[in-house]
Parts: structure tokens; sequence; C-alpha cells
């Protein structure tokens, strides 16, 4: 099922309303079965925002791709250019017996439509996904650098004392303490950077809603989260969704080999997170056998992905999105989850292309 395309970058929208367009005239297309679930909130020109779903294969069948894009709404336009992508070119025409495959575009279409990772209440759905009624997980590395991490001023020279902060707790705890200060997650700042949220979020209910009614007759799925940010450029790391010792985590292994890397044994660029979609998946389909990767792209280098978060966490809270100074961190977090240039396009797709076509093989073999 390989397929090279001379140019993908046709694929990849310039904002939300294009790729929410192009996605569903490539599903129609296809003939996918077609599901819009409205978000209460609106674009940034006044837009309607939705999660788009579509269905490919048997209504009943026992085996499930899922896809999912924009988990985090800034990733969503290489997410979405994926999944079009891989409808326009057909990848998805031809399926085994008793295997289905389930894209969902733009989980959080507000994050998407206003570029930012968190959604209408400031919430990262990639941390939302805890146990709401017991004690949510602590961040103390978080609390210690709070005030240099998501200050009340952004200038020049309160950059300079607030990164000079950072980086002596980096070189006194390593440069991965720093990176689970400010990505990890935190259940206690509503205003601050991957703030899980104290209750499930609309994508979080909506996630669930789109997965439950297949709850019966889903037997094994195979869950790829489309997300860029980490890594270098251009380049797609298949990092496991389950811990050491899992069962899925040996499936992952098995399906991927070395490329697999893991959160729980230090080898992957992420840090360890709490409350990611996987657990609303497994928890929507409980009788299925689950195997889930998050497909992470790689953009610019990891200390200005993270200062993009803390400026547009700045630039929500505390500024003025019409100024030039707005315009220019608008402009930053765009280019720190989607690298507008077709080269890095094309190596997104055919990574894409690839790790799509070993998933569904793992899927149906073992």
């Amino acid at each position: 099922m390989t397929v090279k395309i001379s140019s993908p970058a046709g694929f990849f929208p310039a904002r939300f309303a294009e790729g929410r367009a192009r996605f569903r005239d490539a599903a129609t297309a296809a003939g996918a079965k077609l599901e819009s679930h409205a978000n209460p909130e609106k674009g940034p020109d006044g837009e309607a925002l939705s999660t788009e779903t579509a269905w490919l294969g048997p209504q009943d069948a026992g085996r499930l791709l899922l896809a999912m894009a924009g988990t985090h709404g800034a990733e969503g336009f290489c997410g979405s250019g994926i999944e079009t992508g891989w409808l326009e070119t057909g990848q998805l025409k031809h399926l085994p017996a008793d295997t289905a495959v389930l894209l969902i575009h733009a989980i959080n279409p507000y994050g998407f439509a206003w570029v930012r990772r968190v959604n209408e209440d400031n919430i990262d759905l990639n941390r939302n996904f805890v146990d709401h009624a017991k004690p949510r997980p602590e961040n103390p590395r978080y609390r210690e650098l709070r005030d240099a991490i998501c200050p009340a001023d952004w200038s020049a020279e309160s950059e300079r004392q607030n990164r000079a902060r950072m980086l002596a707790y980096a070189e006194a705890h390593g440069r991965m303490a720093l990176q689970a200060a400010i990505m990890q997650g935190q259940y206690v700042d509503d205003e601050g950077v991957c703030y899980g949220g104290t209750a499930e979020s609309w994508s979080n209910r909506t996630l669930r809603a789109i997965l439950t009614p297949h709850a019966g007759h889903v037997r094994k799925f195979g869950f790829i989260d489309l997300h860029t940010g980490l890594g270098p450029y251009g380049y797609g790391e298949i990092i496991s969704n389950h811990y050491a010792g899992d069962p899925g985590n040996d499936r992952v292994k098995a399906w991927f080999g070395t490329e697999a890397t893991s959160t729980d044994d230090g080898t992957s660029t992420s840090t360890v997170i709490s409350g990611d979609t996987h657990i609303g998946v497994q928890q929507s389909l409980p009788r299925a056998e689950g195997t889930g990767i998050t497909l992470e792209y790689g953009t610019l280098p990891p200390e200005d992905m993270m200062n993009a978060i803390r400026a547009d966490n700045w630039l929500h809270v505390h500024g003025d999105l019409a100024s030039k100074q707005g315009r220019e961190i608008k402009a930053q977090i765009r280019s720190a989850f989607y690298q507008e240039k077709d080269d890095w396009k094309s190596m997104v797709f055919d990574r894409a292309t690839d790790v799509l076509e070993r998933t569904m093989r793992g899927l149906t073999q073992s």
C-alpha cells in the first residue's frame, strides 16, 4: 500500500476552516460516513467550530484503526494535512476484512482555530483525562517556577531574568526536569500552562461520545494521536502510549521495533505526563485490546517551543492579541507547532504513511 506523493504540501491547510472543509470533501469523496460535533465557541473571525469524524469500513468491524488530529489545537494543521492526504490519495480505500478506520479531525477545534495548544477553558486536553473525582497529580516543579514560567510581564528584560532562572534550574536538576516543570501538566493554576482542568472538557466528552457507540463490537484497536513540537525537524517519533510492563507496550515494540520510544524509560523526547487521550480512548472501548502511539513531529528546538507556549499563555491572559507584540507571539506559536515548509510537510506525510501501514499490519496480523 506504499504511496509516494510528489508534493504533499497541498494537503496542509492554512486555517482551521480550510482544513475542516478539505477534510469533509475528501471524506465524502472516499465514501466515508461523516459526523460533526459542534463546539459552543466561535473562531477568531466568528466562524463556527466543530470536530469532524470520518468512518470507513464496516460499521460493526471488530478491528479499528483510529487516528486523531488536533489534540493540541495548534498542532491541528499537521494532523489535518495527514488525514486529508490519506483520504485523497486513496490509502484507506481497500481495508482488510472486519477492519474499519475512524479519523477524528480537530478534536480541539477552538485551539486549532485560535492557534493555541489549549482549549476554550485554557485546558490542555492531553492532561485532562484523569479521574477528576480523585486527587489530581501534583507538579511541585511547576509550583516552584510558576512566576518564571507564567510571568505577569513580558518584556525583553523580564524574559532575560525568567530564562536565567529556568536555565539555572535546568543546570541544577537537568534539562528534563525543567521540561517536566513546564510540560508535565498541572491542576492548580487555571491561567497557567499545561493546565489539566478540574472536570472533563468539551473535547474530552466529545471523544467519549464519538467512541462509545462502537464499544460493543470493537475487539482490537490501534490508536495514532498526531502531535508536533518535540524532536528533530520533520522527524516523526513513535512514542508508546503505554507504561513499561503493559501488554500494549509490548505490542508497540512488536509493531515498530527499536523506533518505538517511551517516556517511561527515558528514551522519548517527551516527559512523563498524566491524563493523556489514550486513557479516554481505552475507557470508551473497555472490552477492546488497545495499542496506542503518539506520533510526534519535530519543529523547533525544545526551548523555543516551550517559550512559544509560555508567550502564548501570557498573551491570552495579560496581553493584546491585536497589538504588534500579539501578532508576533501568534506567529511564534504557529511556527513552534507547524512548519510551513514543503520539505517538512513531505517528511511528515511520508512518515505518517509508513506509520499508518505498520499500524494496520500490526492490528490485522496480531
